[in-house]
């Protein structure tokens, strides 16, 4: 019994590997789109009705439109600072009387442990 079969030549093998390889990245690429839609708070629940029967009705479409027109937001409210960036807030606000000595070491504290 051969392992290879002529009847389905390596070219097939690799284009079949390829469809399915696309097929399930396109349904993790929608995964990752609702997923991002649904978490975030600023969004209406009727904006995210409309982005999902967009999503579904026209997929390549809304999920294109989406990752254009909403995707750089998605991150942009997350940004973190740095330990020393908020160290140095907290140093800033110290030094102009708006925190205590206290205040300014508990922030030192959490920035550092974070």
């Amino acid at each position: 019994m051969a392992m290879a079969s002529a009847d389905y030549p390596f070219s097939e093998l690799m284009w079949t590997m390829l469809v399915f390889f696309c097929w399930v990245a396109w349904f993790w690429l929608l995964f990752l789109v609702l997923t991002d839609l649904y978490r975030r708070p600023g969004v209406s629940g009727w904006a995210k009705a409309g982005w999902t029967v967009l999503v579904f009705v026209l997929p390549f479409v809304g999920v294109l439109l989406y990752l254009g027109t909403q995707g750089r937001h998605s991150r942009s409210s997350i940004v973190d600072k740095g330990a020393a960036e908020r160290i140095a807030d907290a140093k800033r606000l110290w030094d102009d009387g708006v925190i205590t000595e206290e205040e300014f070491l508990v922030l030192k504290r959490k920035a550092l442990s974070s």
